[in-house]
């Protein structure tokens, strides 16, 4: 990620919405300038950690802005959306926002944002292949990708060669096993040419998670997010910044940890003297 040097070059100019005036980094997109809080890439990224300790003078101008490669201005800006629109949760966006979001997460290691994209993902209705090829190339957990299993092993016909290529090959042997191992079970019901299709849906879905070993499998229906506990939810925090240009952060208090530790000092003191 070098520093960008436009020295007049090219002109360039400020991005409309996410050029704050109280930002403190500024960062270089082909033509355009962002000027947003540092805070928010330091807090979690170890990819932006290390590039800011190799140039710790650098983004904080325009003239001495980072310059960010293979992301363009409107991606990029989608990326920063999540942080500068408290209402993301509220709002719908479509599908490839959410995967512009996940790539560039991904790519400069943002784990809770990457987080927040597949449980965005998980909401919506995404074609089975489309969605297999796009949890291997990020390697999101394959649990959740049990619902599309499902939908390849019941459909009619088998996938064509197109669709076999965009899979991985263990992928495309599991789906061809699962399908088998399906009829066999529907024959076994009493079913006469029975197709995989035919299989129960509690049995299909053993088979799938033995043959793709799925741990903590959730037998919802795809573009159903699975049940979680309110403190697994991702949240992305946004602290509204100070005038001087950095978010407020607060640390929860400790008083209360060491009037207990007081306590249990005078409880032990105590007790020794009576003994």
């Amino acid at each position: 990620m070098p520093s960008g040097s436009h020295n007049g070059v090219s002109p360039v100019h400020h991005h409309s919405e996410y050029y704050l005036k109280d930002g403190n980094i500024t960062f270089l997109v082909g033509d355009t300038l962002f000027r947003v809080h540092r805070h928010f890439f330091e807090v979690e990224s170890q990819f932006f950690v290390k590039e800011f300790e190799k140039a710790p003078k650098e983004g904080t101008s325009d003239s001495s802005a980072f310059r960010l490669e293979k992301v363009t201005v409107d991606d990029f800006a989608k990326f920063l959306w999540v942080w500068y629109s408290p209402s993301y949760r509220r709002e719908s966006k479509p599908k490839d926002h959410w995967l512009t979001i996940l790539d560039l997460s991904t790519e400069w290691q943002f784990p809770e944002m990457k987080k927040l994209a597949v449980d965005e993902l998980q909401k919506l209705d995404i074609e089975p292949i489309e969605k297999i090829t796009t949890y291997d190339r990020y390697q999101i957990d394959k649990s959740l990708l049990l619902p599309a299993y499902k939908l390849l092993c019941k459909r009619a016909g088998r996938m064509s060669i197109v669709e076999g290529e965009q899979l991985k090959l263990h992928t495309v042997l599991g789906i061809q096993e699962a399908r088998e191992r399906a009829i066999r079970s529907a024959a076994e019901g009493g079913c006469r040419s029975p197709t995989s299709a035919d299989a129960d849906d509690e049995e299909l879905e053993r088979i799938l998670i033995d043959v793709f070993s799925l741990k903590g499998h959730s037998a919802n229906r795809q573009g159903t997010q699975p049940p979680t506990k309110p403190e697994d939810v991702p949240f992305i925090n946004t602290p509204k910044p100070h005038a001087n240009g950095g978010p407020n952060s607060t640390k929860p208090s400790t008083s209360g940890s060491n009037d207990n530790k007081q306590k249990d000092a005078k409880k032990t003191t105590g007790s020794g003297k009576n003994s």
